[in-house]
């Protein structure tokens, strides 16, 4: 198996944790998303990270997939209760720390690709207040 990704992204971070928990390797190819060569888009249609590649030829993208799948492939350290509330409540923390991260993702990119005069105070605050409200 193969994770692609970036060494910035928390989303292939939080991958890469999965795979260390559950003792499974996988070659992480680097790559980025923002160059205008970026060849992600033929394994992840939105071209985005992480995206894993599986030895049968298949991808697989989005970090709550992957990391989904990962912890099937071995009964080392199960992260993810098989059924009922126990699964309800990790998925709903899980939803609750990508969107965190979204809205610090937002924020940066925000302030990195659009001047000051540019850039929304109040969509900024708002996506700060999902990071300190989460």
């Amino acid at each position: 198996m193969k994770i692609i990704g970036s060494l910035t992204s928390p989303f292939v971070r939080k991958v890469r944790i999965v795979m260390a928990e559950k003792k499974i390797d996988a070659e992480l190819v680097l790559e980025n998303v923002w160059d205008s060569g970026t060849s992600i888009a033929e394994f992840n249609p939105l071209s985005k990270v992480p995206c894993l590649l599986m030895d049968d030829g298949g991808a697989m993208f989005d970090s709550r997939v992957i990391a989904e799948y990962i912890d099937t492939l071995s009964p080392v350290g199960k992260l993810i209760p098989a059924t009922g509330r126990e699964r309800a409540a990790v998925k709903t923390w899980e939803a609750l720390a990508d969107g965190i991260i979204d809205a610090g993702i937002l924020v940066r990119l925000e302030k990195t690709f659009r001047g000051e005069g540019e850039q929304s105070e109040k969509w900024l605050d708002r996506q700060m207040h999902k990071v300190h409200q989460g």
